[in-house]
């Protein structure tokens, strides 16, 4: 069928970006395209993009304008970036400011209420009334960001415009306090907990799921898992309550830039292997490692839920075991020092890069051996879809979109060949240390190890698949 449709997120690739959300927001506009669908990106113009239409103003032209938009002036300026067509919502008072797009140098910005309100308002508008010339079939908002866009469609007119949520990740739900119902141009007719209401406040992400034509989450089993309390975190009730309209669809990887095949140095592919044994040279040269086994890698924020507190006590048994381990990632202190003290107890099978670099972990999933993702929930992952491209195999716990994506090497799925790597439960100490001596002994066995690589490397993990399901929940939206 096809159509246009209005896609508002707070972060998309290559313009800004804190997590997987903009790998997604950034691939879906190119990947829908081939399918009749034209997508264009509504991002707040942080401090960051401002560059972009201050060097070239001829190429940002105004579309859209209010004059009070909570305390200033909100234009729209529209502009393309690497083929992709998008909206920058110009509003210095509420974005030109240091610090990433929800923090600043003292903590989250008090004002992000307001802040992600305004951006919802402007997409509902675009949606309702149009640009020039253009005008949406479909509002697509993600996450609590943009959770109050479908409100606003449901309590102010959508104008024929429908409305999908995607949740990314459940676990961040904009709060804001009842008394900043009016300021949020939110009716206070809804304020009762089968709209509006949550334990007494306000949630952005709640107001789009409970307002929303269609909610999708990132993986299919992320989708079931959000009906039980231990992960819809407050919001199961109403995954629950509108379970007929709920989906998910799992993320794809952007193959033009997650290769083995396109990487400058040391590339490979699952026929000619050569260049990863060379990159796993260099790897463990870079760390500073020498590893008889099996060499996993952690590329991860350093989380609780991530799984990284487990690595202390699931570790040890592995290193002895001939592993090694290389991390690069940046969190809680805690878990920083724990990685410091592991490096110090195992040197020359442990090291760890603090912070984050995008060309270090290209080079980690091209030379390690295996990849760690011990996550205590998983919305979809795309750590693990890196390794099944790199052929490195994921160790994961079998949760949300990791237990969608990785086939556990279990006998009968060795045995059939279809293995692509190693899944645990629970997520608890005891559960990956089994998963790690599994590895080890995968590893210890080549010929077996060959073929799980070359399952993994197998798999179709771009948007293509991705896209068609994208395309056919829009299409039955209109229809």
């Amino acid at each position: 069928m096809g159509g246009k449709i209005l896609s508002v997120a707070s972060e998309c690739v290559p313009l800004i970006k804190t997590g997987g959300l903009a790998d997604v927001v950034g691939a879906l506009p190119a990947a829908l395209a081939p399918l009749g669908w034209e997508m264009r990106v509504l991002l707040p113009a942080y401090r960051s993009l401002r560059r972009l239409f201050e060097e070239a103003p001829e190429a940002w032209p105004e579309v859209w304008h209010e004059e009070n938009l909570w305390g200033g002036d909100g234009r729209v300026r529209a502009g393309t970036v690497d083929g992709t067509e998008v909206l920058l919502l110009d509003a210095p008072h509420l974005y030109d400011r240091e610090g990433g797009p929800y923090v600043g140098p003292w903590g989250d910005w008090i004002d992000n209420p307001r802040r992600f309100a305004a951006l919802s308002w402007v997409a509902a508008c675009i949606a309702r009334e149009g640009l020039a010339g253009w005008k949406p079939d479909v509002l697509h908002a993600h996450d609590w960001q943009a959770g109050y866009a479908p409100a606003y469609l449901a309590y102010h007119g959508n104008g024929g415009c429908r409305s999908v949520i995607t949740v990314h990740n459940i676990a961040f739900q904009g709060w804001a306090p009842v008394s900043q119902i009016d300021d949020l141009r939110l009716p206070g007719w809804a304020f009762h907990p089968a709209a509006l209401e949550y334990y007494g406040g306000l949630s952005s992400l709640k107001a789009g799921l409970v307002t929303a034509d269609r909610i999708t989450t990132v993986s299919p089993g992320y989708a079931a898992e959000l009906a039980r309390p231990e992960f819809g975190l407050g919001l199961q009730g109403v995954i629950v309550e509108r379970a007929a309209v709920v989906s998910g669809i799992l993320n794809g990887v952007d193959t033009a830039v997650w290769s083995p095949e396109v990487e400058d140095v040391n590339p490979y592919s699952a026929k000619s292997m050569t260049g990863k044994a060379a990159a796993r040279a260099a790897l463990c040269a870079e760390f500073g490692l020498e590893v008889p086994g099996p060499l996993a890698i952690l590329v991860s924020r350093l989380t609780d839920q991530k799984g990284v507190d487990l690595l202390p006590a699931a570790l040890p048994a592995f290193i002895e075991g001939g592993g090694g381990l290389a991390v690069l990632g940046s969190g809680a202190a805690e878990m920083e020092a724990a990685l410091h003290d592991l490096a110090a107890r195992y040197p020359g099978r442990v090291s760890v890069r603090i912070g984050y670099d995008e060309g270090l972990s290209h080079r980690m999933f091209q030379g390690g051996d295996a990849v760690l993702v011990p996550s205590r929930f998983e919305p979809c992952g795309l750590t693990q879809l890196y390794g099944l491209r790199y052929g490195t195999v994921p160790v994961v716990a079998a949760v949300g979109g990791l237990a969608d994506t990785v086939i556990n090497a279990s006998p009968m799925a060795l045995a059939a060949g279809v293995a692509t790597g190693v899944t645990f439960w629970p997520t608890d100490e005891l559960g990956l240390s089994q998963a790690l001596r599994r590895l080890l002994a995968l590893h210890a066995d080549r010929k077996g190890w060959t073929r799980l690589v070359r399952n993994g490397m197998a798999q179709q993990l771009g948007w293509e698949v991705s896209a068609r399901a994208y395309a056919a929940l829009y299409d039955g939206l209109l229809a």
